[in-house]
C-alpha cells in the first residue's frame, strides 16, 4: 500500500489571496451584467462561469469551490433579472464539480482546460434548465446552436483568461 502511494503523483494545490479571488469574481459579475447591453453578443461569454471554473478546479478543494460557486452565483443573481437562487444553485454545483475533479485531473494543459470549460458550460446550463422546467415551471429551449457558439467561444476564453490569472497565484 505505502509502495503504491509513493508513486502515485502529486497534484499541487494552489492558493490565492482573498482580495484577487474576490475581485476577479466582482469583476466578472460586473462585467456579465453590463457588457451585455452595449455589444449584444457578449452575452454568449459567461465570465461568472470561468471564474467558478477556474478558482473551483486550482484550489481543489470542494468545500471551497462550492462556497465560492454560490456566492458568485448569489452575486449574479443579485445583478441580473432571475429568481434569486438560480445561479446559485448552478454555480454552487459547478463549483463543487470543478474541485472533485480538479484534485483528480491535470487541469494545466489548454486541451484540458478547454475541454473541462466546455463540458461544465453544458453541466451549468442542464442545471439552469432543471431549475427552471422543475422549480419555476418555465420550460425553455434545451439546446439551440446559440448555446453550442457560446459554449466553444467561452471555452476558448478560457484558454486564454486561465493563464493570465495563473499569475494571482502566491509563491510559496
Amino acid at each position: 500500500m505505502a509502495l503504491r502511494a509513493q508513486f502515485e503523483p502529486q497534484i499541487e494545490v494552489h492558493k490565492y489571496r482573498w482580495p484577487a479571488v474576490a475581485g476577479v469574481a466582482f469583476l466578472a459579475v460586473v462585467v456579465r451584467a453590463f457588457v451585455p447591453k452595449y455589444y449584444l453578443n457578449a452575452e454568449l461569454l459567461d465570465l461568472p462561469l470561468l471564474a467558478t471554473l477556474y478558482f473551483a478546479l486550482s484550489r481543489r478543494n470542494p468545500a471551497t469551490g462550492l462556497l465560492l460557486g454560490m456566492g458568485i452565483g448569489l452575486l449574479q443573481d443579485g445583478v441580473s433579472r432571475v429568481p434569486i437562487g438560480l445561479y446559485g444553485i448552478a454555480k454552487t454545483l459547478v463549483g463543487y464539480a470543478g474541485s472533485t475533479i480538479g484534485g483528480r485531473l491535470d487541469v494545466e494543459h489548454p486541451i484540458s482546460r478547454f475541454f473541462l470549460t466546455f463540458c461544465f458550460f453544458h453541466f451549468h446550463q442542464v442545471t439552469l434548465e432543471l431549475i427552471r422546467r422543475v422549480l419555476l415551471a418555465k420550460p425553455e429551449v434545451f439546446f439551440s446552436v446559440r448555446l453550442l457558439e457560446a459554449s466553444l467561444i467561452t471555452a476558448a476564453v478560457a484558454v486564454g483568461l486561465f493563464p493570465l490569472l495563473d499569475k494571482l497565484r502566491m509563491r510559496t
